[in-house]
């Protein structure tokens, strides 16, 4: 039988808002896979999509920069050790010029970025600031109009690129993408795999059992329909104007959406997902 820690407990409530005693059940049967655990609360209660994990292995920041003819953007995401290091000069220091020399190179393959100069400055302020200093990601966005937002924090922006309209409008949408964090651009983007496995948990929810099977058919895909609704920027209703979607708020503006990058610091981090793998199977042992 797998060894359920109280840390994985507090993980699983915290994804999903349910009792302790139901995640630790829930941990137990699924011999300790959060993900697995969480798959089978939703098709037992029909509860909604949990949080993604909130662990990350990297602090940091995420900073853009726009060309002043709006035709596209850099973003990059440079992590420290720890949140002190992260507002250090010496550090904000280097992640500009980082970014500026991405910019000026439109360079979003992070290793070429990095041959030379920014190399040896990264070793330096490594040895001056006592801490693990990397440059993650580069992501550069192309289109008619390109514009982004950087949250307050520094360590979530967007970049939006659009087919017609303007800046203005694209930097709307950069601001509901941070906010909303949308899977995909429109519904048909979505991943035949994400679909197939929404419809399993649908088709395996409690008040579906019993039912003929195009009355359960019927009934899933509605709830596809209201899946996709959510999750794509398209129709996400829009934060500024909750009465409009953002495909409506863009079409007045005279646009469609082409493209969006969201970044988050230490989001999707291989180290951090290999980490916590290994931290699971220690705790599995015995």
């Amino acid at each position: 039988m797998a060894n359920i820690s109280a840390k994985m407990v507090k993980e699983l409530r915290e994804r999903t808002g349910l009792g302790m005693m139901e995640c630790k059940k829930a941990l137990v049967e699924a011999e300790g896979d959060i993900e697995k655990a969480i798959d089978d609360l939703r098709k037992a209660s029909g509860m909604k999509a949990a949080k993604k994990a909130g662990r990350t292995a990297a602090d940091g920041v995420v900073a853009v920069k726009v060309s002043d003819d709006n035709t596209y953007a850099l973003a990059v995401e440079v992590n420290s050790e720890t949140d002190f290091v992260a507002r250090d000069d010496n550090f904000l220091n280097f992640v500009n010029t980082v970014l500026e020399k991405a910019f000026a190179d439109k360079q979003a393959d992070v290793a070429a970025l990095m041959e030379g100069e920014l190399e040896s400055a990264r070793e330096a302020l490594v040895q001056k600031i006592g801490e693990n200093i990397s440059v993650r990601r580069v992501m550069l966005v192309e289109g008619e109009q390109v514009d982004a937002y950087v949250h307050s924090t520094n360590r979530l922006a967007a970049v939006v690129a659009l087919k017609g309209g303007n800046a203005e409008a694209a930097r709307d949408v950069a601001m509901h993408v941070t906010a909303v964090n949308p899977r995909v651009a429109r519904p048909e983007d979505m991943p035949e795999e994400e679909l197939a496995r929404e419809k399993d948990i649908i088709m395996a929810q409690p008040d579906m059992e019993g039912k003929p099977q195009e009355i359960k058919e019927k009934m899933a895909g509605g709830r596809i329909k209201k899946f996709l609704a959510e999750n794509s920027l398209v129709e996400q209703p829009f934060v500024k104007n909750p009465d409009q979607t953002v495909g409506q708020m863009v079409k007045e503006a005279g646009a469609e959406v082409v493209s969006f990058v969201r970044v988050e610091v230490g989001e999707g981090i291989e180290v951090e997902e290999k980490d916590f793998a290994t931290e699971v199977a220690e705790q599995l042992k015995g």
